[in-house]
C-alpha cells in the first residue's frame, strides 16, 4: 500500500539494471527459475499532477518562492498572537495569488491530461493466443508483437520483426520527433523477416536483449537470440531496428515489431523530459530587492518596538488610566512580550513586501510571450513557420544579450547545397550546365581533347566500360582517365546513407529499383544535404543512384543497369568525421569506399594525388565551399573475412560496444588510395550580412562556432561580415603543446596592445582551443575580449558548450545567446543564458531544445532589438513600480505609529489592506506591461544603438532601485504629513460641525495614494490605447464606486464596519477636494519636474530618439493609427476617441515623412535601404 502511495506520488522510481532481456510474445522459459522483468505499461504521462498529488506538489512548489513563504508566516503570526491587522488582510491576498496561480498551473495540467488520454486511448492491434486483438495503446506491454499498418504511427518503441517485404525492410520518417522529412529504412533480422503474417509469428521462439533506455534517438545496441530447430541464432540489433515511438509507417503496407520500451520509457517520452532551469538577470535582481525590502521591514519593525518600550519607561505611558493591564500581562516575561510585540509591528508593515509582484510577472510573461508568435515580421511564408517561445521566463532576457554564438551551416547559411567543383586525381573541374570542365588541359592531352567530360555519355562506345569490368585498369592514358572519373563518381553514388522516394515502387515488386526512370524523375531524400547534393551530381554525370536495400545497391551507368552487394555500412560518427561502405563489384570484387573531412581521409591514404588533391581542398575552402575526400580500397577474400568477424563481434557487444566499434572502423579505414575532393557551396541566408552588422553596433559581439575547416570557416565570415577586409585577423592555430599554446597567447596579447587598430578579429582551431582551456583560460579570455569577433572552427559539440560556459563565468558575467539549427548545437543552446533554434534543415532537435525558435537568422534582428527591448522595459518598470507603490503604502502606516505612541493602531481599514495591490492599482501595470512601445518599433530597428541604452540591466540598477525607493518614501511624507497639516489642525471640517477621526484621515491617505500611484503610473506611459484608458482611469472610478458601497451601506456579515460612512462624509468636504487636488500635483510634479531636467541636460540615445520621433510627427496611438500632417487638435482629438471605442481604421490613416526622416521600411524584412513611401501607413 505504501508503494503505490509513493508512486502515485511520484517519489519511487523503479529499480532498473544495467541490461533487460525481453521475450517475444512473453513466452517465458518453462523451467521455474525464471523471475520476469517488471516493465512499466505504455501510458504517456506528459502532466504534472495527479488527483492525489495535485494539491500537496502544487502548494509545495508555489512556497517555495520566497514572498510566498514570508506572507504563510506573517499569516500564521496573525493566527497565533494578538496582532493589530486581522489574519483577513495576509491570509486573503496569499489566497488569491496562490488560488490564481494553482487554477492556471492545474487547467494547463488537465490540457495535458486531456492530450495524454487520447494518445493512450488510440486503438491498436496486438498479436496473442495466435490472433490479432484490438485493444488500446496504454494496454500494450513488453514484449507484445503489434501490427502497424500504412501511415500510422509508432505506439511505442518496436523492434522490427517482419514487414510486406521480403527482405524485411520498411520506411519511416521521423519529422514530429526530430524534423527530418526523409524517408529512412529500417530493417528486420533475415530470420523474423520471412515471419510475414500472424500464424507464423506465432511459432517464434526468440529474446531480446538489449540496453536500459536512453534518450538518444539514434543509439540503440542489442542483440536478437533466436532458437531454431534447438540451435540459437545470435543476431545484432541497432539503430536501423528500432522503430521509434512517435514516427510514421510509409510506403509499406504493414509491418510486426516487438515493444521493446514502452510509455514514459520509450526515447520520444525521455526526450520531452524538462531542461534545467534558467533564469533571467531581472528575477535575479528582483530577489535582491525583496531582500533590501525585507532588511527595511524588519528595521522598521526593531525601530518600533524599541521606540514603544522606550516610550512605555514613563510609568504613565505604560499604563494609562484608560488602558489597564491584567494581570497576566503584568506577570508575563518581558522578552516574550517584547517578541510578541515585534512580531505584531512586522505584521502591521509587511505589506511592503509586494505578495501580488511574482503573479503579476508571471501573468506578463506568459501573455506577453504570445506577441513573438503573433508578430508577422517573424513569420517566415516559404516554410509557413512563425516564431515560437518554448519557455516565456526569459523574455526580458533578449533585452540584455552581450554575446552572441552561432553555428555557420544552416544558421548563417540556407544549408541547401549545390555541387561547384571536385578535384579528380589530381584535376579539378567546375560543373557547368551538368558537364565537367577542367580548369585546363589535362597533363596527359595538351589539346585539351577531355577538357571536359559530356555526362561522360560520350564514352558509350569504350569497350573498356563493361559491365563484367567494373574497375579493371587500362594501359593507355585516355582510357586510364576516363577509369578514374568512373571510379570516383561511383565512390560518390555508392558511399552514402541516401533514400529515394517510393511513392512510385508501390506495387512493383520486394525491392525498391526503379530502373525506368530517368535521374530527373528521382526524388532522392538524405538526413545530411551534403550527400544528396553529391547524389544527385553524380545522377547529372551519368552514374545515376537508383535504389538500395539491406543488401543490395543499384546504379545505371550511361545507361546500364549494375548491382552492387552491400555487405556493411561503417557509419559516419562526429569523432571520426567519415563514413564507409564495403561492396562486392558484379565482378566479384569486393571494394571499401570511404567519405568524409580531409583532416580524417587524408593521413588515411597512402597512394593517389594527396598533395595536389590537398591545395585543391583549400582553394575550395577559400572560396567558402564545403569539401568532403573520396578514397578507396581493394579487399582481398583473406582481409574481408577478418573485417567480417571484427564487425560481427563488436556490432553483437552488449558493452562497450561503440568503443570496440570504433576500434575495427580504424582497423578497416587505412592504407587507402586517394580518388578526390568533392566541393558544394551553401549560400547564405537573406540579410545575415545586415543583421550581423546591427549587432555589433548595438554593442554585441558575435563568435561564429563550427565544425567547418579553417579556410572555409573564414571565407563565409568575410562573406557575412562577421569578419572584415580592414579588422586584423589573429590566428591561433594548429597549436600542439601547452608551451606553445602559451607562447603564442601572449604573442597575440602584445599585438592587441601595439597595433593601432580599431578592430582585431581572431581565429581558434578545436586542437588549440582545448589546449587555450586547460591551463591558459584567463590569457584566452584576454585575448578574446579584446577582438571584437571571434571564430571557431573544428569544434566538436562540446566544444561549444565550453566556450559558452567560459565566457559565462569571466568576471563580467556578461548575458549570452546561442543560435543554431542542429542537433550538435543543443549543448551550447542549453548552455547559454538564451537558446534560440533555427527551424532549419537538419532536423528540429535544436528548435526543441532551444528557449526561442525562428525560422531564420535575420529575425534575430527583431526578437532583439524590438521585442527584447520592450520586454525588458516593461519589465523592469513593473518591478521598480510594484516595490514604489508598495513603499507608498506602508510608509504612513510606520509614521502613524508616532502619533499613537507605537499602540500597533492600523492607519488603514481592512479591506483597503486587502484589496490595495489586488484590485486598486493591479491592472494599469499588467496592461502597461504587455502593451508598452515606449519609442517606435521601426526607430528600434534601424538604430542598434538604442539597444545599449538598456544594457548590463540598466534599469535596474541600484541608482534606479534607490531613486524610485526615494520617491516612493517622498510621496508617502507627502501622503501623510500633506494630509496631518491640511486638515490635522482642524478636525472640524464638516458642515454639521462632526469632527474628522482616525478612520477618515486613514481613507484621505489612502484615496491621494491610490490617485498618485495611478496617475504615476500613467505618466510613465507613452503608448496609449483604448485598453490603457479603460484600466487607468477605470481603476481610480472603481476605488470611488467601491468605497462608496463598502461605507454607505450596513453589511450584515461584518461584525464591525468602522468605514461606515466614512467615505461620504469625507467626499462631502471642499477642504478634502483640496486636500487631495493639492497634495496629487505637488507629487507628481517633483517626478516631472526631475524628467523635464534629465531629458534636457543629460538625455540617453533613447530619449533623444523619442524626441526625433516626436519632431517628424510621428504620434502614433498605436501600430496601425497615426496622425497625418497638418492635423488641428481637434481633429487629433477625434481621432483618439474613434481609437479608443474601435472605430479607427487602417484605410483612411495616412503616415506622413518628409524626405530627411531616417525611417525605412521594416513590416516584412529586417534591415532595408529602401525610403518608406509616404502612402503607406
Amino acid at each position: 500500500m505504501w508503494r503505490w502511495v509513493r508512486q502515485q506520488l511520484g517519489f519511487d522510481p523503479p529499480h532498473q539494471s544495467d541490461t533487460r532481456t525481453i521475450y517475444i510474445a512473453n513466452r517465458f522459459p518453462q523451467n521455474g527459475l525464471y523471475t520476469p522483468q517488471k516493465f512499466i505499461d505504455n501510458r504517456i504521462i506528459s502532466s504534472k499532477y495527479t488527483v492525489w498529488n495535485f494539491v500537496p506538489k502544487n502548494l509545495f512548489e508555489q512556497f517555495r518562492r520566497v514572498a510566498n513563504f514570508y506572507f504563510l508566516i506573517i499569516f500564521l503570526v496573525q493566527l497565533m498572537i494578538d496582532t493589530p491587522t486581522s489574519p483577513i488582510t495576509s491570509g486573503l491576498p496569499l489566497f488569491f495569488v496562490i488560488t490564481v496561480t494553482a487554477i492556471k498551473q492545474g487547467y494547463e495540467d488537465w490540457l495535458r491530461h486531456n492530450s495524454d488520454n487520447e494518445v493512450n486511448g488510440a486503438p491498436v492491434y496486438v498479436v496473442r493466443s495466435g490472433g490479432l486483438v484490438k485493444t488500446r495503446s496504454k494496454n500494450i506491454r513488453v514484449g507484445d508483437i503489434v501490427r502497424i499498418a500504412k501511415d500510422e504511427i509508432f505506439p511505442a518503441d518496436l523492434v522490427l520483426l517482419s514487414s510486406d517485404r521480403l527482405d524485411g525492410s520498411c520506411h519511416v520518417t521521423t519529422a514530429s520527433l526530430d524534423g527530418e522529412t526523409n524517408l529512412k529504412t529500417h530493417m528486420a533480422v533475415p530470420e523474423t523477416a520471412v515471419l510475414q503474417t500472424v500464424a507464423s509469428l506465432d511459432t517464434l521462439i526468440a529474446e531480446i536483449e538489449c540496453q536500459q533506455p536512453e534518450a538518444d534517438l539514434y543509439r540503440f545496441m542489442g542483440r536478437m537470440i533466436i532458437t531454431q530447430q534447438m540451435e540459437e541464432i545470435v543476431r545484432p540489433l541497432g539503430p536501423e531496428s528500432l522503430l521509434l515511438r512517435g514516427a510514421r509507417l510509409k510506403n509499406t503496407k504493414e509491418i510486426f515489431g516487438v515493444a521493446v520500451y514502452t510509455g514514459m520509457e520509450t526515447k520520444m517520452a525521455l526526450n520531452y523530459k524538462s531542461k534545467s532551469q534558467k533564469r533571467s538577470a531581472v528575477e535575479k535582481s528582483m530577489n535582491t530587492f525583496l531582500i533590501i525590502y525585507l532588511i527595511i521591514l524588519i528595521s522598521e519593525a526593531i525601530i518600533s518596538t524599541i521606540l514603544k518600550y522606550t516610550w512605555q519607561a514613563e510609568e504613565k505611558w505604560d499604563e494609562p488610566w484608560y488602558n489597564q493591564k491584567t494581570e497576566h500581562q503584568r506577570n508575563s516575561s518581558k522578552i516574550l512580550t517584547f517578541i510578541s510585540d515585534f512580531l505584531a509591528f512586522l505584521v502591521l508593515y509587511n505589506f511592503i513586501i509586494p505578495i501580488s509582484l511574482y503573479v503579476t510577472v508571471e501573468m506578463q510573461k506568459f501573455l506577453g510571450s504570445f506577441f513573438i508568435g503573433w508578430d508577422l515580421d517573424i513569420y517566415h511564408e516559404e516554410s509557413d513557420e512563425k516564431a515560437q517561445v518554448n519557455t516565456s521566463d526569459l523574455n526580458e532576457e533578449l533585452g540584455q544579450v552581450e554575446y552572441v554564438f552561432t553555428d555557420k551551416t544552416g544558421t548563417l547559411t540556407e544549408n541547401e547545397m549545390q555541387f561547384r567543383e571536385c578535384s579528380i586525381n589530381g584535376i579539378k573541374y567546375q560543373e557547368i550546365n551538368g558537364r565537367l570542365v577542367s580548369e585546363g588541359p589535362t597533363p596527359d592531352s595538351s589539346e585539351g581533347n577531355l577538357s571536359y567530360l559530356n555526362s561522360l555519355y560520350h564514352l558509350n562506345n569504350l569497350s573498356h566500360l563493361t559491365t563484367s569490368s567494373s574497375f579493371r585498369t587500362s594501359p593507355e592514358n585516355e582510357t586510364e582517365l576516363i577509369k578514374e572519373h568512373d571510379l570516383f563518381f561511383k565512390a560518390v553514388s555508392l558511399c552514402h546513407t541516401v533514400q529515394i522516394s517510393n511513392v512510385q515502387t508501390d506495387g512493383l515488386g520486394d525491392g525498391p529499383w526503379q530502373s525506368n526512370l530517368s535521374p530527373s524523375q528521382l526524388e532522392y531524400y538524405a538526413s545530411s544535404p551534403d550527400e544528396k547534393a553529391l547524389v544527385e551530381a553524380a545522377a547529372r554525370i551519368g552514374i545515376v543512384f537508383i535504389g538500395s536495400s539491406e543488401e543490395t545497391m543499384e546504379v545505371k551507368i550511361l545507361g546500364k543497369l549494375e548491382r552492387y552487394k552491400l555487405l556493411h555500412v561503417l557509419e559516419f560518427d562526429s569523432n571520426r568525421r567519415r563514413m564507409s561502405v564495403i561492396v562486392q563489384a558484379p565482378s566479384g570484387e569486393k571494394f571499401l569506399f570511404v567519405k568524409g573531412a580531409e583532416s580524417s581521409v587524408l593521413p588515411k591514404c597512402i597512394g593517389g594525388e594527396i598533395e595536389k588533391t590537398r591545395v585543391h581542398v583549400d582553394e575550395f575552402a577559400l572560396k567558402g565551399l564545403r569539401t568532403l575526400c573520396m578514397a578507396y580500397k581493394q579487399l582481398t577474400s583473406k582481409e574481408y573475412e577478418e573485417i567480417d568477424k571484427r564487425l560481427f563481434e563488436a556490432r553483437t557487444a552488449l558493452q562497450q560496444r561503440e568503443e570496440k566499434l570504433a576500434d575495427v572502423f580504424q582497423f578497416i579505414e587505412k592504407d587507402l588510395m586517394l580518388l578526390g575532393a568533392t566541393a558544394v557551396e551553401d549560400r547564405l541566408q537573406d540579410k545575415v550580412r545586415e543583421t550581423i552588422e546591427a549587432l555589433r553596433m548595438a554593442g554585441i559581439k558575435i563568435w561564429v562556432l563550427t565544425g567547418d575547416k579553417h579556410e572555409t570557416a573564414v571565407s563565409v565570415s568575410l562573406s557575412c561580415g562577421h569578419f572584415h577586409r580592414t579588422m586584423n585577423i589573429l590566428e591561433l592555430t594548429n597549436q600542439k603543446s601547452d608551451n606553445e599554446c602559451a607562447e603564442k597567447l601572449r604573442q597575440l596579447a602584445r599585438r592587441i596592445t601595439e597595433d593601432h587598430v580599431i578592430q582585431h578579429g581572431l581565429v581558434v582551431d578545436g586542437t588549440s582551443l582545448s589546449l587555450a582551456l586547460r591551463e591558459h583560460e584567463k590569457l584566452f579570455m584576454e585575448v578574446c575580449r579584446n577582438c571584437s569577433a571571434v571564430l571557431c572552427c573544428r569544434m566538436a559539440p562540446l566544444q561549444k558548450a565550453k566556450v559558452i560556459r567560459l565566457i559565462k563565468i569571466s568576471p563580467e558575467k556578461p548575458i549570452t545567446l546561442a543560435v543554431g539549427d542542429g542537433a550538435n548545437d543543443v549543448s551550447m543552446i542549453q548552455e547559454a543564458h538564451v537558446g534560440i533554434g533555427i527551424m532549419g534543415k537538419e532536423g528540429r532537435q535544436a528548435a526543441r531544445n532551444s528557449d526561442y525558435a525562428i525560422a531564420r537568422f535575420k529575425f534575430l534582428s527583431k526578437l532583439l532589438f524590438v521585442h527584447g527591448h520592450f520586454y525588458y522595459i516593461r519589465i523592469a518598470t513593473l518591478v521598480q513600480y510594484f516595490f514604489y507603490k508598495n513603499v507608498c503604502f506602508i510608509t504612513p502606516q510606520f509614521l502613524y505609529q508616532f502619533y499613537c505612541l507605537f499602540s500597533q493602531q492600523t492607519l488603514y481599514d481592512g479591506v483597503y489592506l486587502t484589496l490595495y495591490n489586488i484590485c486598486f492599482t493591479s491592472l494599469p501595470i499588467l496592461i502597461y506591461s504587455l502593451l508598452e512601445q515606449h519609442i517606435d518599433p521601426h526607430v528600434l530597428q534601424n538604430k542598434p544603438t538604442l539597444y545599449r541604452d538598456i544594457s548590463k540591466n540598466h534599469q535596474l540598477s541600484i541608482k534606479t532601485f534607490v531613486y524610485w525607493t526615494i520617491l516612493g518614501f517622498s510621496h508617502a511624507f507627502i501622503f501623510f504629513f500633506g494630509s496631518y497639516f491640511l486638515i490635522g489642525k482642524d478636525t472640524s471640517l464638516l458642515g454639521n460641525g462632526q469632527m474628522f477621526g482616525n478612520w477618515t484621515f486613514g481613507t484621505l491617505v489612502f484615496t491621494v495614494m491610490v490617485i498618485t500611484v495611478t496617475v504615476k503610473m500613467a505618466l510613465e506611459t507613452r503608448f496609449w490605447t483604448w485598453i490603457n484608458h479603460l484600466v487607468t482611469w477605470g481603476s481610480i472610478i472603481f476605488y470611488f464606486v467601491f468605497s462608496l458601497f463598502y461605507g454607505g451601506i450596513l453589511w450584515p456579515f461584518l461584525g464591525s464596519q468602522n468605514m461606515y460612512f466614512v467615505f461620504i462624509q469625507l467626499l462631502s468636504s471642499g477642504s478634502a477636494w483640496f486636500a487631495i487636488i493639492l497634495m496629487v500635483f505637488t507629487c507628481l510634479l517633483l517626478d516631472i519636474v526631475k524628467k523635464v531636467f534629465d531629458r534636457q541636460l543629460h538625455p540617453t540615445n533613447t530619449e533623444k530618439a523619442q524626441l526625433t520621433e516626436t519632431n517628424s510627427r510621428i504620434k502614433c496611438l498605436d501600430s496601425m493609427c497615426c496622425f497625418s500632417e497638418g492635423e488641428t487638435a481637434c481633429a487629433s482629438v477625434g481621432r483618439m476617441l474613434e481609437r479608443v471605442i474601435g472605430r479607427c481604421s487602417p484605410t483612411h490613416v495616412s503616415r506622413s515623412w518628409s524626405a530627411s526622416d531616417p525611417f525605412y521600411t521594416n513590416d516584412r524584412s529586417i534591415l532595408t535601404l529602401s525610403t518608406m513611401d509616404s502612402s503607406t501607413c
